[in-house]
């Protein structure tokens, strides 16, 4: 466009094999701040086009070399309606004449002798029309820029967040503990591809298995980063620096004093006003206590040998909530073949169609009713219920559960 301030300016072509009616057109319409050049024939104008850029071409019919109607027909073969708008200029007032013009791609037409408020009115309407296609089709090369940048920036977000998904799995068990005969399963279903949900199982010494259940507040990203940082605390180490054995040393950690110490840790910040709820316990795999906590969190199904399901609750707020909260610890002496279940509450409050949810005991029957099966077994045929019960693919929270059966 022309550097012109006046809006309905532009560049444009003026093609008459007369000299006297390209000189009187020209001046006049540079005086409306019009930026003009002016081509002798078709040929000439081609050239032109070619060379540089015009907003609107005024083509005369009738000319030596190539007529207007075929330089018209060559253009249109490089330059649609839109891209170039063409007013035909002619002495022929004839409608198979105009027809044909128009046929062939003319935006168009005056006729000769030329009235100059009717040219400056069409030359100025084709303008408008122009900037405005121009516009849209900026607009949707921007749009395509965008959405080019936003689906490199998802392939990257996506690529990232299998990474993360990855980092998060690789924290689940891979080897199950094998002491004193007691069995253990688990599983876990995130509802998206990053979850808030944690477990592990992992043998604390030569005695002890440690086991849980975690479930941060909300979901995606941020849930997902703190659930990481729960593992690393929460998982044995060579150093014995983790939360589950004392400072330097391979003594098995209370799960109330365990609680306690993650509540220091991970204390509520208005920033991200994330806390989590946890139910923490560990196995002697020789006398076949389980000593567990529950901060906030479901408490863990007991399967008797009898085949009756008792929950044990314990009292406590979720981690992260008050400042010196106080913690429970219950115990439970397990005979052989009896079995405990650890879970998230994405299970107990999975929600029906009717808005009906799972609860808990439907889930302490459910168990009780795969009594005879494998343990892992169990858990399968449990969580198949479950999704059955929601009837979608789609799931509203993670699905967690750890399981242990008494040998």
């Amino acid at each position: 466009m022309t550097e012109s301030n006046h809006e309905h300016t532009g560049r444009l072509l003026i093609v008459d094999d007369n000299a006297l009616n390209r000189d009187l057109l020209s001046r006049r319409l540079k005086r409306l701040g019009h930026e003009v050049a002016v081509a002798e024939d078709g040929k000439q104008a081609l050239d032109a086009i070619a060379a540089k850029s015009f907003d609107v071409v005024l083509l005369d019919v009738m000319m030596p070399v190539i007529d207007g109607f075929e330089a018209l027909k060559l253009l249109r073969r490089t330059h649609d309606q839109t891209a170039l708008p063409v007013i035909m200029v002619t002495a022929k007032n004839q409608a198979e004449d105009i027809i044909m013009a128009l046929d062939l791609g003319a935006n168009d037409y005056v006729t000769k002798p030329i009235d100059f408020k009717v040219v400056a009115a069409r030359v100025r309407t084709q303008l408008e029309l122009k900037r405005s296609v121009d516009l849209i089709k900026q607009l949707e090369h921007n749009l395509k820029l965008r959405n080019i940048e936003l689906e490199s920036a998802n392939d990257r977000m996506k690529r990232d967040l299998e990474m993360a998904a990855r980092v998060q799995q690789s924290g689940l068990p891979k080897t199950l503990p094998a002491v004193g005969g007691i069995k253990f399963a688990w599983a876990y279903h995130p509802c998206e591809e990053l979850g808030g949900d944690s477990l592990d199982i992992f043998q604390l010494d030569d005695e002890h298995v440690g086991l849980y259940v975690l479930d941060v507040s909300g979901h995606g990203v941020p849930a997902a980063l703190l659930s990481v940082a729960l593992h690393r605390q929460l998982t044995p180490r060579r150093d014995n620096s983790c939360l589950v054995t004392e400072p330097g040393t391979r003594t098995v950690t209370p799960p109330g004093l365990l609680a306690v110490r993650l509540n220091r840790i991970f204390q509520w910040h208005e920033t991200t006003s994330q806390y989590f709820t946890v139910c923490y316990g560990h196995v002697n795999a020789h006398t076949r206590r389980f000593c567990f906590t529950g901060a906030g969190h479901p408490g863990p199904i007991h399967l008797g040998i009898d085949g009756r399901t008792n929950i044990h609750d314990t009292p406590g707020f979720p981690i992260g909530i008050v400042e010196e909260p106080e913690y429970t610890e219950l115990a439970l002496d397990l005979q052989p073949g009896e079995r405990v279940y650890l879970y998230s509450d994405g299970i107990n409050e999975a929600v029906n169609p009717d808005g009906q949810m799972y609860g808990r005991k439907r889930l302490a029957q459910s168990i009780a009713d795969a009594r005879d099966v494998p343990l892992q077994q169990s858990i399968d045929r449990l969580l198949e219920q479950v999704h059955l019960w929601r009837n979608t693919e789609q799931a509203d929270d993670d699905l967690s559960i750890v399981a242990m059966e008494a040998g």
